[in-house]
This record gives C-alpha cells, sequence and structure tokens, in this order.
C-alpha cells in the first residue's frame, strides 16, 4: 500500500525536485490550507455552531451577507495576516485592500480570496467553499497598494479552491498541472488523493442558470437550444444539465469529470460585463481550469489575459470542457461578425 502524501510534503518535493514554488509561497500555501480546515469545521457545525442565517449586513457589492460569509472572511485574516508571507490581502467580501499591519513583516505576495462561495446553499446544506489566488508583488514597488493587484489572472503563481461537501477537498495548482487533496479528518491533514487532474475535451454535460433564459444574448441562446435538441438536433448527442449555484461545486464536478460552466454577460444589468468577480473567482478557476487541459473566456477572449480596472471588476464565464468552451467562443465571434 502507498503511503499517504500529505499537502505539506507534496509541497515540499514540488519545492525541493521541480522548483516551481520558494519557500515563502509553500508555507503561504499551508496557511490557506489551515485556514480552510478551521471554516470547514465551522461549516459543518451549522446550526449547532449557530452560523447560520444571514449577518444583518451588505458586502461591497451591496450582497446581503451570511453569518459563514463573515466568519469565514476573519478566519483567512487572521490566519493569513501574521506570517511574513504577505504583503496584502483583498477579499470579495471587503471594499479595499487589506494592508499587514505594520507590527508583522511583510512578504513579497499577495493573496486575494471569496470566502465562502455559494452562499444562497449555506441554509440548505449543499456544497459550498473557498476559493483564493496569489500574485506576487511588483518589483521595485515602495508601497502597497490597490494598483499592485491588478495583474492579469496568467501572473497568478498559486490558486486554487476548498469545497466543503461530503468531504472537505483541497484543489490547487501551482502551474504544474492540478491536484486534489482529502481532509482525513483523523489525521487532520490534507491527504493526496489525485494528481495530474484532466478534463476531458469533449462533454454531454452543461451547467448554468436556466432561469434567465429570457436575458440572455443570442450565441449564448444558441449554444443552449442546440444542446437542448439532444440527438435529432445538431449535436447528435444528448445533454445534461446541472447547476448548483456554488461554482466552487460547479467546477469540481466538471474538474472531476468533464462539462461546460456558463455564467454569462445578459440583458438585466447590461452596463456590467458579467456577474462573477475576475479576481475572486473567474481567475483561479480559470487558471485551474486551463492547467487541467480546459479552456476559460469571457466569450471574446481568454480570461487570463483580461488586464483588471479595478478591484471588484465583474466579468461574463465560460469555462470546463475545451472544445465546448470554444463552440461557445465561436458563436460569440460570428455574432459579432454579424453585427447581433
Amino acid at each position: 500500500m502507498s503511503p499517504k502524501i500529505s499537502l505539506t510534503r507534496y509541497l515540499v518535493e514540488q519545492q525541493r525536485m521541480d522548483g516551481h514554488i520558494p519557500s515563502q509561497l509553500r508555507l503561504l500555501l499551508e496557511v490557506v490550507a489551515r485556514a480552510c480546515k478551521s471554516i470547514s469545521q465551522a461549516v459543518n457545525k451549522g446550526a449547532l455552531g449557530g452560523v447560520l442565517g444571514t449577518a444583518d449586513s451588505e458586502n461591497v457589492q451591496g450582497e446581503v451577507q451570511k453569518k459563514l460569509d463573515i466568519i469565514a472572511n476573519e478566519v483567512l485574516i487572521e490566519a493569513n495576516e501574521w506570517g511574513g508571507h504577505l504583503a496584502a490581502m483583498a477579499s470579495e467580501e471587503m471594499d479595499a485592500i487589506y494592508v499587514v499591519p505594520n507590527r508583522y513583516p511583510q512578504g513579497e505576495y499577495l493573496l486575494l480570496f471569496d470566502p465562502l462561495d455559494g452562499s444562497s446553499n449555506i441554509d440548505v446544506n449543499v456544497s459550498i467553499g473557498t476559493i483564493f489566488s496569489v500574485l506576487k508583488m511588483p518589483e521595485d514597488d515602495r508601497g502597497v497598494d490597490e494598483g499592485d493587484f491588478l495583474q492579469p489572472g496568467r501572473q497568478q503563481v498559486a490558486a486554487g479552491y476548498c469545497v466543503y461537501g461530503p468531504q472537505t477537498t483541497l484543489v490547487l495548482t501551482v502551474g504544474d498541472g492540478v491536484a486534489m487533496f482529502t481532509l482525513d479528518r483523523e489525521q487532520g491533514s490534507f491527504v493526496l488523493t489525485e494528481e495530474n487532474v484532466r478534463i476531458p475535451q469533449d462533454t454531454k454535460e452543461f451547467a448554468i442558470n436556466m432561469s434567465n433564459m429570457r436575458h440572455w444574448d443570442e450565441p449564448v441562446k444558441r449554444y443552449i437550444d442546440e444542446c437542448l435538441q439532444g440527438k435529432e438536433g445538431p449535436r447528435e448527442k444528448d445533454f445534461n444539465m446541472r447547476w448548483i449555484a456554488s461554482m466552487v461545486a460547479d467546477v469540481h464536478r466538471i474538474l472531476t469529470r468533464g462539462g461546460v460552466f456558463l455564467y454569462p454577460w445578459d440583458k438585466r444589468e447590461p452596463g456590467k460585463p458579467g456577474k462573477l468577480r475576475l479576481m475572486y473567482e473567474a481567475n483561479p478557476m480559470s487558471w485551474l481550469i486551463e492547467q487541467a487541459g480546459g479552456a476559460a473566456t469571457n466569450g471574446k477572449q481568454r480570461i487570463l489575459d483580461i488586464q483588471p480596472g479595478k478591484l471588484h471588476e465583474r466579468v461574463s464565464v465560460i469555462l470546463g470542457s475545451k472544445n465546448e468552451v470554444e463552440r461557445v467562443t465561436r458563436y460569440h465571434n460570428e455574432a459579432e461578425r454579424a453585427g447581433l
């Protein structure tokens, strides 16, 4: 029986043998993983821990916060502020960046996170998760400000998420493929359960909120309509729809067995390029998907090439099995050329 490989051992071997990560980044990722374990414990207690329900407050996007949103945000900040690895943090739940206090040493990395993705699922015991992204501070920078975070996603040095479901699973990339770790509660550590995760290029599953169909742009309507026509339609195969309303859970399913996830621009708020946040959700998830052989675009361009203009920028997201993403993107390009 092969020995269990812990997250710590995996990261040490990445550092030693492959040179993919420096020691400070390794330590940072271990701290993030420990914070996710604490969040997992709070999620698992549910009503017993008094963590369900709303917190009678709103985040910077004007969304009502759940108690667990605030708890998870505080856990991540408190776990990461003192270790000397970070210069600053940014969270979907906070208006401005959080600079590491002067009483602690400042490091060379920037951490961005969505502390609890899928908040609408908290009270109904459906999978939710934490998404994180790590950037390096620009060289010769003399102080930390919001502009330091505005880097395209291709410049990430690590990204991942932790899904709190029947098992707690940590999914990670440091630019050398995707690895999955399952929390062994008896040992108290994340254990490697899958390496070199690969997404099939073709799929028969799509994930989208069908209730918004009447608001979609024509390329999205065209794609979904073809899927719904099944074997009798132009795709000549039957599709299944999946929608969990938790990006972490939907992306985890795609990484596990393939599929395509769409959260497109729609006509309800035409001035916004999309619903999901570029820095906290789209960039880390897109890098994971690409590292597993998939693709991710906003319908027109690769998400990882988008230059952010502000901290809480939103974006349209189409990601998953490569051939399906390329098809939806082609439909957008054809519609644009036709002036639709």
